[in-house]
């Protein structure tokens, strides 16, 4: 069974290939041996998805008008399900370190947010050399180490860029603060729809050390469309954006594949937390400035 999600609904993403498939050729017979065990070792992984993603679907089209009413509770379910298949691709590329196949699952894990990129290293380095010394193998290395430089633990990558006005903001300006810098755009649905969650969370620690950059990911000519949604959206913070859609200097630099996305990072630079949404963002402030902090 194949899954066809509509990820729109999950998350606003780069599309196209991420890597363009060199070598070897991908339809000889030893690499299409390769992917039909590949996809013998995901079928009840996969067929999971597919009834998840239809249990939803037929809910939908049950109803007179489409809601969300059922989208968060479905959001974490595919969660639980796709972390259950990267578990699953990771035994396949560990006992098959030899296959090409292995790489492309791989990257397939890696994915536009990857959740642990030391352990996905390990695993690249586990693959046999001709495998990792392959095109795309090369391009994965890459872009996991371009990931690991602004993962946890790492000293948030600065930047400068023009706000709603045109005047320039750099992350800099915020050093001594807890800072969310958050990816989204005014096309993005799950990012409008996660707003709110930010919005509170600004507005109850705004006076505590803590402030939201948003980078927005508009196109140009959509300057308007941004402007605007900032307005209902009542995002009343720091705003800035090149307005060059997926090719925006600053969501290369931060490795954005996929929005809404958010890094926070404390008052000396680092980041300590990516992609908080929902109620984890407000837990994780309130580990970090409790009642008692002094407001500023």
């Amino acid at each position: 069974m194949k899954l066809k999600l509509n990820f729109t609904l999950l998350a606003c993403m780069l599309t196209g290939a991420v890597f363009a498939q060199q070598d070897p050729d991908m339809e000889s017979p030893a690499i299409q041996k390769q992917k039909i065990e590949l996809e013998a070792a995901l079928t009840g992984v996969q067929e999971k998805l597919v009834l998840s993603e239809k249990a939803y679907r037929d809910a939908q089209t049950k109803k007179v008008k489409y809601d969300t009413i059922g989208l968060g509770a479905w959001r974490a379910e595919m969660a639980v399900l796709k972390a259950e298949k990267k578990k699953e691709q990771a035994v396949f590329i560990g006992k098959h370190p030899d296959y090409f196949i292995s790489l492309v699952a791989l990257n397939d894990v890696i994915g536009p947010l990857p959740a642990n990129v030391p352990a996905l290293k390990k695993l690249f380095n586990k693959l046999d050399s001709k495998v990792q010394q392959t095109p795309t193998g090369i391009k994965t290395k890459t872009t996991l180490d371009k990931f690991e430089a602004v993962s946890i633990g790492k000293i948030a990558p600065l930047f400068v860029a023009p706000d709603t006005s045109g005047k320039s903001i750099g992350l800099a300006d915020y050093k001594g603060k807890y800072v969310l810098l958050d990816f989204w755009a005014s096309w993005c649905g799950p990012c409008r729809e996660e707003n709110p969650t930010v919005v509170k969370a600004w507005q109850k620690y705004k006076d505590r050390n803590f402030d939201v950059l948003s980078v927005s990911l508009d196109q140009t000519g959509k300057r308007d469309a941004w402007l605007k949604a900032i307005h209902e959206d009542q995002l009343t913070w720091q705003h800035v954006s090149n307005l060059k859609f997926w090719d925006d200097d600053v969501a290369k630099l931060y490795m954005i594949r996929s929005i809404p996305q958010n890094f926070l990072i404390d008052p000396k630079g680092k980041i300590i937390a990516v992609n908080l949404r929902g109620a984890e963002l407000n837990q994780k402030l309130a580990e970090l400035i409790p009642e008692s902090a002094t407001r500023k």
